[in-house]
C-alpha cells in the first residue's frame, strides 16, 4: 500500500511559521492583558516590526479573528477527541474539560468578546464547536454520569469562571483552576443532588456578548 508523506517546509517557510507564531503568541498576551491595546504593542512584545506585522494581518481585528479562529479550532479537535473516547462517557467527558481548561481557551471569550466583528468563517466554526458540545455534553448526561438539571449552555459559563481565575504566574493560575475544577466536577457528577436553582444561559445570552 503506497503511503504519502508531507513535504517538510523549506528554511523560509518554516522560519515565516516560527515568526507567524512568535506574532500571534504576542498578540494573545497583549490583548487578554488588555483588549484595548493597539496593535503595536504586538509588534514590540513581537520583537518585529511593525510593517512585518502588517504583512501578515490587515489590522488588529484581523488578529483578533485569527486568535480566536485558532481557539475554536483547539475545541473542535478536543470535543472530537472526546466523542471519538469509547471509554467510560465520565472520564470521557471531564478529560475533555481539563483539556481545555489547560487550553485557556476562554481567556479569549472572557477578554475579546464583543472586542470586533466576527466574520462568517468563525461563525461557522462556532456553530460546528456548539454542535460538538452538545454531543460531548449528551453523551455523559445520556449515560446518567451528570446532575440533573444541568445544561450544555451551563458548560460555557463554567469554562469562563474557570478562565477568570489569573494570578500572573502561569503555575499557580493553572494549580487554582484545577483546584476549583475538582469542586465543580464533583457537583457535576452528583447524580442524587437537586437541580441547580433557576435556568440555565439561554443561547442569546451566551452570543450576545460577541455582538459589537
Amino acid at each position: 500500500m503506497e503511503t504519502t508523506s508531507t513535504a517538510p517546509m523549506s528554511g523560509r517557510k518554516a522560519q515565516a511559521a516560527r515568526n507567524d507564531q512568535v506574532i500571534l503568541d504576542a498578540a494573545r498576551a497583549v490583548f487578554v492583558a488588555d483588549p484595548g491595546a493597539p496593535i503595536a504593542a504586538v509588534a514590540e512584545r513581537a520583537g518585529v516590526g511593525i510593517s512585518a506585522l502588517y504583512r501578515r494581518y490587515a489590522g488588529k481585528e484581523d488578529l483578533l479573528r485569527r486568535l480566536c479562529s485558532d481557539g475554536l479550532k483547539i475545541y473542535i479537535a478536543e470535543a472530537e477527541a472526546a466523542l471519538a473516547d469509547e471509554s467510560d462517557p465520565w472520564n470521557a467527558f471531564t478529560g475533555f474539560i481539563r483539556r481545555i481548561v489547560d487550553a485557556d481557551v476562554h481567556s479569549l471569550t472572557v477578554n475579546l468578546a464583543g472586542t470586533f466583528t466576527p466574520d462568517e468563517d468563525l461563525h461557522r466554526a462556532a456553530a460546528r464547536a456548539s454542535e460538538l458540545s452538545v454531543q460531548v455534553f449528551d453523551r455523559a448526561a445520556q449515560a446518567g454520569a451528570l446532575r440533573p438539571g444541568l445544561d450544555v449552555a451551563d458548560m460555557s459559563m463554567i469554562f469562563e469562571l474557570l478562565a477568570a481565575v489569573q494570578l500572573g504566574d502561569g503555575e499557580r493560575t493553572a494549580q487554582l483552576r484545577h483546584r476549583y475544577l475538582a469542586l465543580i466536577l464533583d457537583a457535576l457528577h452528583l447524580t442524587s443532588a437537586p437541580s441547580p436553582p433557576g435556568p440555565p444561559p439561554s443561547t442569546e445570552e451566551v452570543t450576545r456578548r460577541w455582538r459589537v
